[in-house]
């Protein structure tokens, strides 16, 4: 029996490669999102809901006939803290209000590892405590507390939680490293780089996705980390992408301390792309146990961190000239530099 979808976000990085995925596999799909569906290859393939997860009527309308939702959307930390945390918590519960009356099969929730905040021991449990850093990594925790109440409502309700995620369509932040190494450029890291940090491919959490909304209920119906098998240092994994790229470059170490300071008064001033989380965790370790996942779901990774970021990057790279370089705050668009560009000068 041919399964209906709704993803929310579906326009987004993550959204994009769910719809191919899913329309791979043969399933009707729906999207809802405020930005416009601009996917020429897939468009008449697709249900286009434009509207926002917080307005009622624009959820009604997308649910109706939905078997299961993926709830993807979300405001990115660049955000101001209103728009995160209406959107992200109050447009939360408005779908799942939505998919509780309309008597959806299960609610798959997107989270991040984010929740776990700046952690003080590795590998992260589903089980560790929930002290998100800033107002999305607080937003984050307070939606899976709305999850937690809908599944006591006797809801359906797969919480995942992925590491940073990148493949086809991701920019964001990682537009500046394509952008260094494409145009011969040494890269920098916070500290010395040598620290364990984990990714993700897109195409693995898509396997995940599928794996929470095809297995029984009473398996999934739960809280899992999802990250790569694979992974090496922030050193080693970016310094895969520079030496793909052929110029001879190389990961240069910056001073931690006083790099985060310059940071956070930058990211004050409006100046700089990268929010607490990411300058706060960069120079640490960052990795979770998906042992949970492999166990309980099946879960099988299929990319490394190295593998997954020189396929982004290959797809940045044949994808260059189409791409809209005006910056903004999605996955799908270049983050604005600021300050950094200058940076890159002397790089």
């Amino acid at each position: 029996m041919t399964q209906s979808y709704l993803i929310t976000g579906g326009a987004g990085f993550l959204g994009i490669n769910l719809v191919r995925y899913l329309l791979d596999k043969e399933a009707q799909v729906t999207t809802l999102d405020i930005a416009p569906f601009d996917y020429e290859d897939v468009r008449e393939r697709v249900r286009v809901v434009t509207g926002d997860i917080r307005d009622p009527q624009a959820v009604e309308s997308a649910i109706a006939g939905v078997d299961i939702v993926v709830h993807a959307a979300a405001a990115l930390p660049l955000y101001t803290p209103e728009e995160i945390f209406s959107t992200d918590i109050e447009g939360t519960r408005t779908v799942l209000q939505a998919a509780l009356a309309h008597h959806v099969e299960r609610f798959i929730h997107i989270s991040s590892t984010a929740v776990y905040g700046i952690p003080d021991h590795h590998p992260l449990l589903e089980t560790d405590k929930l002290q998100g850093v800033g107002p999305y990594g607080e937003a984050k925790v307070l939606a899976e507390g709305v999850c937690q109440e809908f599944r006591a409502k006797g809801l359906c309700v797969p919480i995942l939680r992925p590491k940073s995620f990148i493949g086809p369509e991701r920019l964001g932040v990682f537009a500046m490293l394509y952008e260094w190494a494409k145009d011969g450029k040494n890269f920098p890291v916070l500290g010395s780089g040598n620290n364990p940090y984990q990714y993700l491919a897109v195409e693995d959490l898509c396997d995940a996705i599928w794996l929470a909304a095809t297995l029984p209920c009473e398996r999934v119906n739960d809280t899992f980390n999802i990250g790569a098998k694979e992974y090496g240092t922030s050193r080693s994994d970016f310094q895969a992408v520079l030496d793909y790229a052929g110029h001879g470059k190389r990961i240069v170490s910056l001073p931690e301390k006083p790099a985060i300071f310059i940071l956070r008064v930058l990211e004050r001033l409006g100046l700089s792309p990268l929010y607490e989380w990411i300058y706060e965790t960069a120079g640490k370790e960052s990795f979770v146990s998906i042992e949970k996942a492999e166990r309980v779901l099946g879960f099988a990774p299929r990319y490394s961190n190295r593998e997954a970021l020189i396929r982004n990057y290959q797809w940045y790279l044949e994808n260059v000239d189409q791409i809209n370089h005006a910056a903004g705050i999605t996955h799908r668009t270049p983050w604005k530099q600021g300050a950094l560009k200058l940076a890159k000068l002397v790089f």
